[in-house]
């Protein structure tokens, strides 16, 4: 199966937002389902802790849930998924311009959120 773009995934992905919802429902939709969906990722690592093993398929479709709410969010709002992670490379370039390192993570810049 061949890849996609974030934008191709994020087109497709809106044909299943909720069309009932104002645009302030579907913002608050994304916001909560977004919590929510990572919430779902977390219990599956907090079931780890006691003993189960992590399902493969099962955390790869709660990733996608978390994909999904992220698109929603970004549709309502009015930005693509490729301009968003574009703008958090070129963010993660300039704190980290050879790669990671804790010196740049603790002594952040003026105003690098």
């Amino acid at each position: 199966m061949k890849d996609m773009t974030l934008n191709e995934y994020q087109l497709l992905a809106a044909r299943t937002i909720n069309p009932a919802l104002t645009e302030d429902e579907v913002e608050q939709h994304a916001l909560f389902g977004l919590a929510s969906e990572v919430g779902e990722v977390l219990g599956l690592w907090q079931k780890r802790l006691q003993g189960h093993e992590i399902e493969e398929e099962h955390l790869l479709k709660e990733l996608g849930d978390v994909a999904w709410m992220l698109a929603e969010l970004c549709t309502v709002d009015g930005y693509t998924l490729g301009e968003v992670c574009r703008m958090n490379i070129d963010k993660l370039r300039a704190r980290y311009p050879d790669g990671f390192d804790t010196e740049h993570s603790i002594h952040r810049k003026a105003n690098d959120i």
